[in-house]
Protein backbone atom coordinates (compact mmCIF):
# COMPACT_ATOMS: atom_id res chain seq x y z
CA UNK A 1 0.00 0.00 0.00
CA UNK A 2 1.17 3.60 -0.75
CA UNK A 3 0.94 4.37 3.32
CA UNK A 4 2.84 1.59 3.96
CA UNK A 5 5.57 2.79 1.20
CA UNK A 6 5.38 6.04 3.07
CA UNK A 7 5.85 5.40 6.28
CA UNK A 8 9.43 3.29 5.61
CA UNK A 9 11.81 5.65 6.70
CA UNK A 10 14.98 3.78 7.05
CA UNK A 11 17.05 1.65 4.72
CA UNK A 12 16.19 -1.66 6.86
CA UNK A 13 12.76 -1.40 7.18
CA UNK A 14 12.56 -0.12 3.55
CA UNK A 15 14.33 -3.74 2.53
CA UNK A 16 12.10 -5.85 4.74
CA UNK A 17 9.15 -4.43 3.10
CA UNK A 18 9.99 -5.80 -0.39
CA UNK A 19 11.54 -8.76 1.32
CA UNK A 20 7.51 -9.57 1.76
CA UNK A 21 7.33 -9.88 -2.35
CA UNK A 22 10.77 -11.88 -2.32
CA UNK A 23 9.54 -14.21 0.58
CA UNK A 24 6.67 -15.14 -1.20
CA UNK A 25 8.00 -15.68 -4.63
CA UNK A 26 10.98 -17.83 -3.37
CA UNK A 27 8.07 -19.92 -1.49
CA UNK A 28 6.49 -20.62 -4.49
CA UNK A 29 9.85 -21.32 -6.46
CA UNK A 30 10.37 -24.10 -3.61
CA UNK A 31 7.01 -25.15 -3.21
CA UNK A 32 6.89 -28.74 -4.09
CA UNK A 33 3.26 -28.74 -5.67
CA UNK A 34 2.60 -26.91 -8.89
CA UNK A 35 0.93 -23.87 -8.31
CA UNK A 36 -2.30 -22.90 -10.74
CA UNK A 37 -3.03 -18.95 -10.46
CA UNK A 38 -6.25 -17.39 -10.52
CA UNK A 39 -6.71 -13.59 -11.86
CA UNK A 40 -9.97 -12.18 -11.86
CA UNK A 41 -9.58 -8.60 -12.45
CA UNK A 42 -6.23 -6.13 -13.13
CA UNK A 43 -2.88 -7.15 -11.46
CA UNK A 44 -0.18 -4.43 -11.37
CA UNK A 45 3.12 -4.34 -9.60
CA UNK A 46 4.05 -7.53 -7.25
CA UNK A 47 0.89 -8.98 -8.31
CA UNK A 48 2.05 -9.41 -11.91
CA UNK A 49 5.53 -10.86 -9.98
CA UNK A 50 2.90 -13.15 -7.98
CA UNK A 51 0.77 -14.27 -11.56
CA UNK A 52 4.80 -14.97 -13.15
CA UNK A 53 5.55 -17.31 -10.29
CA UNK A 54 2.51 -19.14 -10.41
CA UNK A 55 3.27 -22.76 -12.62
CA UNK A 56 0.16 -22.57 -14.84
CA UNK A 57 -2.14 -19.72 -14.93
CA UNK A 58 -5.74 -18.75 -15.36
CA UNK A 59 -7.15 -15.26 -15.96
CA UNK A 60 -10.30 -12.76 -17.46
CA UNK A 61 -10.26 -10.37 -20.26
CA UNK A 62 -10.56 -8.31 -17.41
CA UNK A 63 -7.86 -8.87 -16.04
CA UNK A 64 -4.78 -6.75 -17.60
CA UNK A 65 -1.50 -6.13 -16.87
CA UNK A 66 0.86 -3.17 -15.83
CA UNK A 67 4.23 -2.61 -14.04
CA UNK A 68 3.65 1.00 -12.67
CA UNK A 69 6.92 0.97 -10.32
CA UNK A 70 8.79 3.74 -12.47
CA UNK A 71 5.92 5.95 -12.05
CA UNK A 72 6.59 5.79 -8.38
CA UNK A 73 10.46 6.05 -8.60
CA UNK A 74 11.19 3.02 -7.86
CA UNK A 75 11.24 -0.36 -10.16
CA UNK A 76 9.66 -4.04 -10.44
CA UNK A 77 13.46 -5.08 -9.26
CA UNK A 78 12.38 -8.26 -7.05
CA UNK A 79 9.76 -9.51 -9.07
CA UNK A 80 12.15 -8.87 -12.24
CA UNK A 81 13.31 -12.78 -12.13
CA UNK A 82 9.85 -14.20 -11.87
CA UNK A 83 8.83 -11.58 -14.88
CA UNK A 84 11.75 -12.32 -17.13
CA UNK A 85 11.68 -16.07 -16.81
CA UNK A 86 7.85 -16.25 -17.67
CA UNK A 87 7.18 -13.65 -20.25
CA UNK A 88 10.76 -13.01 -21.73
CA UNK A 89 13.66 -9.72 -21.41
CA UNK A 90 11.99 -7.80 -23.89
CA UNK A 91 8.07 -8.25 -23.11
CA UNK A 92 9.63 -7.27 -19.50
CA UNK A 93 11.28 -4.43 -20.78
CA UNK A 94 8.30 -3.17 -22.63
CA UNK A 95 5.85 -3.86 -19.75
CA UNK A 96 8.54 -1.96 -17.30
CA UNK A 97 9.34 1.54 -19.40
CA UNK A 98 6.08 1.89 -20.24
CA UNK A 99 4.78 2.05 -16.84
CA UNK A 100 1.33 3.81 -16.99
CA UNK A 101 0.16 1.75 -20.39
CA UNK A 102 -1.88 -1.14 -19.08
CA UNK A 103 -1.33 -4.38 -21.67
CA UNK A 104 -4.55 -6.39 -22.25
CA UNK A 105 -5.11 -10.02 -20.86
CA UNK A 106 -4.88 -11.37 -24.65
CA UNK A 107 -1.18 -9.67 -24.94
CA UNK A 108 -0.26 -11.82 -21.67
CA UNK A 109 -0.86 -14.78 -23.01
CA UNK A 110 0.91 -14.24 -25.81
CA UNK A 111 3.89 -13.46 -23.81
CA UNK A 112 2.96 -16.55 -21.83
CA UNK A 113 1.81 -15.11 -18.46
CA UNK A 114 -1.32 -16.32 -18.63
CA UNK A 115 -2.25 -19.77 -20.22
CA UNK A 116 -5.86 -19.06 -20.81
CA UNK A 117 -7.75 -15.88 -20.83
CA UNK A 118 -11.49 -16.34 -20.62
CA UNK A 119 -14.79 -13.74 -21.11
CA UNK A 120 -16.03 -14.76 -17.53
CA UNK A 121 -15.24 -15.42 -13.86
CA UNK A 122 -17.50 -18.56 -14.27
CA UNK A 123 -16.50 -19.85 -17.12
CA UNK A 124 -12.52 -19.33 -15.73
CA UNK A 125 -13.50 -21.10 -12.69
CA UNK A 126 -15.12 -23.94 -14.65
CA UNK A 127 -11.78 -24.71 -15.97
CA UNK A 128 -9.53 -24.47 -13.20
CA UNK A 129 -12.00 -26.89 -11.78
CA UNK A 130 -11.49 -29.41 -14.38
CA UNK A 131 -7.85 -28.71 -14.88
CA UNK A 132 -6.95 -29.31 -10.99
CA UNK A 133 -8.85 -32.32 -11.59
CA UNK A 134 -7.05 -33.67 -14.18
CA UNK A 135 -3.86 -32.49 -12.81
CA UNK A 136 -4.60 -34.77 -9.67
CA UNK A 137 -4.80 -37.98 -12.15
CA UNK A 138 -1.16 -37.10 -13.30
CA UNK A 139 1.92 -39.27 -11.06
CA UNK A 140 2.78 -36.63 -8.10
CA UNK A 141 6.77 -37.50 -8.18
CA UNK A 142 6.94 -36.65 -12.02
CA UNK A 143 4.90 -33.25 -11.19
CA UNK A 144 7.39 -32.94 -8.05
CA UNK A 145 9.98 -33.52 -10.94
CA UNK A 146 9.00 -31.52 -13.64
CA UNK A 147 8.53 -28.48 -11.19
CA UNK A 148 12.27 -28.72 -10.76
CA UNK A 149 12.86 -28.23 -14.34
CA UNK A 150 10.61 -25.68 -14.91
CA UNK A 151 12.54 -23.85 -11.77
CA UNK A 152 16.17 -24.84 -12.62
CA UNK A 153 18.26 -21.87 -12.93
CA UNK A 154 16.48 -20.10 -9.77
CA UNK A 155 18.96 -21.77 -7.09
CA UNK A 156 20.26 -18.38 -6.55
CA UNK A 157 16.88 -16.90 -5.98
CA UNK A 158 17.23 -16.43 -2.16
CA UNK A 159 19.88 -13.83 -2.68
CA UNK A 160 19.16 -11.92 -5.62
CA UNK A 161 15.62 -11.17 -4.62
CA UNK A 162 16.84 -10.16 -0.93
CA UNK A 163 19.80 -8.26 -3.16
CA UNK A 164 16.55 -6.77 -5.01
CA UNK A 165 14.69 -5.97 -1.98
CA UNK A 166 17.69 -4.07 -1.01
CA UNK A 167 17.69 -1.92 -4.20
CA UNK A 168 13.80 -1.30 -3.36
CA UNK A 169 14.44 -0.41 -0.38
CA UNK A 170 16.99 2.30 -0.74
CA UNK A 171 15.54 3.49 -3.52
CA UNK A 172 11.71 4.11 -1.73
CA UNK A 173 13.76 6.38 0.29
CA UNK A 174 14.73 8.77 -2.18
CA UNK A 175 13.25 12.25 -2.17
CA UNK A 176 12.11 11.47 -5.71
CA UNK A 177 9.65 8.71 -4.78
CA UNK A 178 8.76 10.32 -1.29
CA UNK A 179 7.50 13.12 -3.18
CA UNK A 180 5.55 11.30 -5.81
CA UNK A 181 4.08 8.97 -3.02
CA UNK A 182 2.53 11.76 -1.18
CA UNK A 183 0.44 12.80 -4.86
CA UNK A 184 -1.13 9.84 -3.86
CA UNK A 185 -2.53 10.21 -0.42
Amino acid sequence: SFDELVAISNLEEGKQFFLGFANVLNAMRSCSKLIIGRVQGKVAGGGVGLAAACDYCFAVEQASIKLSEFTIGIGPFVIAPAVERKIGIAAFSELTIDASSWKTAYWAKEKGLFANVYESIEEMDEAVQKFAEHLCTYNPEAMLEMKKVFWRGTEDWDNLLAERAAISGRLVLSDFTKETLKKFK
